[in-house]
């Protein structure tokens, strides 16, 4: 019987069929990206050019430091390292501020404070008061590293998410060459005035931070825990790639709230605390397995990610540099440049793979690749070292490696550490347990 309906009714039934073929396709089609969500994702990131740039101009402005201040090389470690544990301040202090004042506010907070931190290393006039200037920067660094991804994470559609989660990791690589570069730029000044512009210059960029910062709306999730329900859906509207997707992470965030599902009101009085109260308890004391396992996780990637020791490489690239047989200032200055340009380059390769290859292939990648790198850069340096001859094969092998590292750093360690961390936690820990990732990673490179 449905075989004759289905003759004598063929055009009929091959028009809904096809019909049907349409709207299959169109339904699975990838949905574009959504350019509101990308624009908010480049403004919170852009607090991170802030550690880039102190990572990429102090690796630079030591080298006139010491020649000026006449420091030893203990205080010169003490100098470059101490940033990394002042940031554990700042890290801790912004998921708490961040709960309570909103994501956005945080992110200009953490622009002030380092306003305030690049004059007084600017207008230094000895030892002490540039640690003074390193301290406060360093609390500035601390909130911009914490919040940047917690809010690209919290606006993030799930088709970008780690597309534009690795946003943070890309102005830091950014930040990195634009520090590199006022190196170059002015180290013709004399000597006692050329590192205390490079210094000062930080400022800049955390004054062009706070002004787009407010045409930032506030996190979805962090409206929905004041119980701003109207505003919240506004923005979930706009970062979202569909209706349903909104009305999906709305949901979400209201159970993680406490707040019915069925509750449309525009405000409403949310009872749950709302500050980070007891989330710790829950992080530390009384964990659930899930918990657990995602804390040691988090502890491990960042753990993982500087104890490569990375850092050290582009802190001390022109030591590196003078070793391989570079030596006037302005080659060595240079050459950072290089690298700078290097890990900016393959970091944004990173941000198209990320989505596409996947997470833990790109962590395996780039791990095997360093360890591969590092091995060969010792081993070209110690040749180096113990010849009385310049080995020309020798410094071209230093010098490709030291490329080659933050290259291949930055296509997986780089961002994914930062991805992953905001992506594994339950949203009513998020910006707690990304604190602990912060102070994880730079207790570990202060240390390294």
């Amino acid at each position: 019987m449905s075989r004759f309906e289905a003759d004598n009714n063929g055009v009929s039934i091959s028009v809904a069929a096809d019909h049907k073929t349409v709207a299959d396709f169109e339904v699975s089609k990838k949905p574009k990206r959504n350019k509101f969500a990308f624009a908010c994702s480049i403004l919170a990131s852009l607090a991170s050019i802030l550690l880039g740039y102190d990572i990429g101009v102090m690796s630079g402005a030591i080298i006139y430091i010491k020649d000026d201040l006449k420091i030893s090389d203990v205080q010169v470690e003490i100098l470059v390292g101490i940033l990394n544990l002042y940031c554990l301040i700042g890290a801790y202090t912004a998921g708490r501020t961040s709960d309570w004042i909103g994501r956005r506010y945080t992110i200009i907070v953490a622009a002030a404070i380092f306003f305030v931190g690049a004059l007084l290393m600017g207008f230094a006039t000895n030892y002490a008061f540039l640690m003074v200037g390193r301290f406060v920067a360093g609390i500035g660094v601390g909130f911009a590293l914490l919040i940047a991804p917690v809010y690209t994470a919290e606006v993030s559609p799930a088709s970008s998410r780690g597309f534009l989660n690795s946003f943070p990791e890309v102005f830091i690589n950014i930040g990195l060459l634009l520090g590199y570069v006022s190196n170059y730029a002015f180290s013709k000044l004399r000597l006692d005035l050329g590192w205390r512009v490079m210094l000062g210059a930080g400022a800049i960029p955390s004054i062009f931070l706070a002004i787009g910062i407010l045409t930032m709306p506030e996190s979805p999730r962090w409206l929905i825990m004041q119980g701003r329900l109207g505003e919240a859906k506004t923005v979930l509207d706009k970062t979202s790639d569909t209706k349903e997707e909104a009305r999906g992470r709305l949901s979400d965030i209201k159970a993680a709230a406490g707040i019915p599902e069925d509750c449309i009101d525009d405000f409403v009085q949310v009872q749950k605390q709302t500050h980070g109260e007891g989330v710790w308890k829950e992080l530390f004391l009384h964990p659930t397995p899930v918990v657990k396992h995602v804390l040691i996780c988090t502890v491990g990637i960042h753990f993982f990610q500087q104890a490569i020791g990375l850092d050290s490489v582009v802190l001390y690239s022109p030591r590196i540099f003078e070793k391989a047989g570079i030596t006037s200032s302005d080659h060595k200055l240079l050459a950072t440049v290089a690298v700078g340009l290097s890990k900016t380059i393959f970091i944004l390769v990173a941000t198209f793979l990320l989505d596409k290859i996947g997470r833990r292939p790109l962590l395996l990648i780039s791990s095997g690749g360093m360890v591969v790198i590092l091995a060969t850069l010792g081993f070209s340096l110690t040749i180096i070292g113990h010849s009385d001859n310049k080995i020309t094969w020798a410094i071209g092998l230093c010098i490709t490696m030291v490329l080659s590292s933050v290259a291949v750093f930055s296509i997986g360690m780089g961002p994914i550490a930062w991805v992953y961390s905001t992506e594994i936690f339950p949203l009513r820990l998020r910006a707690q347990g990304a604190s602990i990732g912060v102070a994880v990673n730079r207790v570990t490179s202060g240390v390294i």
